[in-house]
């Protein structure tokens, strides 16, 4: 990586370069590293605990937004690096939508597309919907108190992405477990890799056995993919295994969003009252939600450029903060509150540029679904624990409620 000597300023001295630790963070607390970052910006340089070296890090909404939409930053130039990171280990999967650039990104996406629109949403809703009424019901059969993220908000993501990628009922089980334990923080990374191991090598096969199906499902289309010759088979597994993986985002989200409701009597209070008028509260609780620990993945400026007065140098590494993004008083007023009926609310929850989620359409329908029947079974629900014995996730990149124990 190019040394910070080489950062030359256009306009101003480089800021100085700021550890950025993993903290563990109970409760929907924001960040106060990024806070501190933020109010130095709208520039600045951080240091991770893994990898090499120092990136840039912006946080205003509009360097966000121009920066994730810039051909001028490359991800996949960030696989030929040790750029500073969150995570221990790297190693980027070929196919993977996440590190790959025009026009290769829209090539690989492509063939899955039709499977996140919003008309296949509406055909899936009717199963999920049954899918989610499965689990409610079990969890009233035993009764109160329940922990939520165990019952419903864990489960319902794993069989509905099931669902839509079209596994087999036989081989469910194995494949939940196998995402379980991917995404837990029990086991230890030998235990993941076991599990990410036979994850990617079922996906092979599964992708292999349906090479002449005509089916409308992830694998199906993936499969004909290979065999049109439009994407290598390598290239499909590396697709599938966050797709399959992916409802982990839905869980600890949804977790924010119920633990928000129940600790804020007022917010409950609206979404009860006026249950035709939710979606605007989901929009701002995606908001402001902090969703992840610091930030996500880097992009390689591929020539200088300049923004917010510095030249960022061909070479280095450029991360963005969506959650930073989402505060900024520039285009959110009250950027810390959480107003129900914010408008307008462009929101960048679910990413910006062609790195936006394939699976927005999927998660939002997932989250609305989540919300709506607890809230409308359980009239009655609250937390079975004061707020502060919540348990929350720990040395993780998702943030949420490990448990949510409540009674109805």
């Amino acid at each position: 990586m190019t040394t910070m000597e080489t950062s030359a300023p256009t306009g101003q001295e480089p800021p100085p370069v700021r550890d950025w630790p993993a903290i563990d963070l109970d409760g929907t607390e924001f960040d106060p590293v990024l806070a501190g970052l933020v109010r130095e910006g709208p520039l600045t340089r951080i240091r991770l605990p893994f990898g090499e070296g120092w990136a840039w890090l912006a946080t205003r909404y509009e360097h966000v937004k121009l920066i994730t939409n810039d051909p001028r930053f490359s991800r996949a130039e960030v696989a030929r690096g040790r750029v500073t990171r969150l995570a221990p280990n790297f190693a980027p999967r070929p196919g993977s939508l996440a590190w790959a650039d025009q026009p290769d990104h829209n090539r690989l996406r492509k063939p899955i597309s039709g499977a996140f629109t919003v008309g296949a949403m509406k055909r899936l809703r009717p199963r999920a919907q049954e899918i989610l009424d499965e689990l409610v019901d079990g969890m009233v059969r035993e009764g109160p108190p329940a922990d939520l993220v165990e019952r419903v908000l864990e489960p319902f993501p794993l069989y509905v992405v099931s669902e839509v990628m079209g596994v087999p009922g036989t081989d469910r089980e194995q494949v939940h477990d196998w995402t379980r334990q991917i995404i837990s923080l029990s086991g230890g990374a030998e235990a993941a890799d076991r599990a990410k191991n036979g994850l990617y090598g079922w996906i092979t096969e599964i992708v292999r056995a349906r090479a002449r199906s005509a089916g409308e499902d992830v694998y199906s289309l993936l499969a004909g993919a290979v065999a049109r010759g439009e994407i290598g088979e390598e290239e499909a597994v590396g697709l599938a295994g966050p797709l399959q993986i992916g409802g982990e985002a839905v869980t600890h989200n949804c977790g924010q969003m119920l633990y928000l409701m129940l600790t804020r009597p007022e917010l409950m209070a609206r979404m009860r009252a006026r249950p035709d008028e939710r979606g605007p509260v989901f929009d701002e609780l995606l908001r402001w939600i902090p969703h992840r620990s610091t930030v996500g993945l880097a992009r390689i400026a591929l020539e200088d450029v300049e923004i917010a007065g510095h030249r960022i140098a061909a070479g280095e590494a450029v991360y963005v903060s969506y959650l930073a993004a989402n505060r900024d008083p520039e285009v959110f007023p009250d950027p810390d509150g959480i107003l129900p009926d914010r408008d307008p609310n462009p929101h960048v929850a679910f990413g910006n540029g062609h790195h936006y989620c394939t699976g927005a359409v999927l998660a939002r329908l997932q989250l609305e679904l989540l919300v709506d029947t607890l809230l409308d079974r359980l009239p009655g629900l609250r937390l079975a624990v004061p707020p502060e014995d919540v348990e929350w996730r720990q040395q993780t990149m998702i943030r949420g409620p490990r448990t949510l124990p409540v009674i109805w």
